[in-house]
């Protein structure tokens, strides 16, 4: 399996079947902060096997079109969710599980103000900011035990952009 990946835009719908798209869309669930602040509530569904979840800061290098992908990876025992911290669109990268391998990817770009969240035991691919700086908050599960698989493709798969 490889070939040529054209990204599409991320929608809730599309990428309903990998995790949450974490946005602000919509009116908010309730005002707060003597109605100055909007609290869009609980967005993604945070799911550990054991341990707890935890905050990390990652610092990615950029990826330019055309991006490489030869390696996809999952976290069976927590899912995981990303947060730029910066207005800048980003690759995802997700593929459909397939008899414990994964099966054909699928590209989105992420726009400014959107994170995700991929469900526990989802395959994806590595994180692919498009502008610099790449910082990204990251909620997943801090915990004993092994939590990462990896399977790299036998040909890699190029993704190029479709939101041009």
């Amino acid at each position: 399996m490889s070939g040529t990946l054209t990204t599409e835009p991320l929608t809730a719908e599309a990428f309903a079947p990998f995790g949450d798209v974490l946005d602000a869309s919509g009116d908010p669930d309730k005002l707060i902060n003597g109605g100055m602040c909007g609290r869009y509530h609980d967005r993604a569904a945070l799911d550990f096997v054991e341990g707890t979840a935890g905050i990390s800061l990652f610092n990615a290098q950029i990826r330019p079109f055309p991006v490489t992908l030869d390696m996809v990876e999952r976290h069976p025992e927590g899912s995981q969710a990303f947060l730029p911290m910066t207005q800048h669109p980003f690759v995802v990268v997700v593929a459909p599980d397939e008899n414990g391998k994964p099966g054909k990817p699928r590209a989105f770009i992420a726009a400014p103000g959107q994170g995700v969240n991929y469900f526990r035991g989802t395959w994806h691919g590595v994180l692919s900011p498009l502008h610099e700086p790449g910082l990204f908050a990251v909620v997943d599960r801090i915990g004993e035990g092994p939590n990462l698989e990896e399977h790299f493709f036998e040909k890699p798969f190029t993704i190029v952009n479709g939101n041009k």
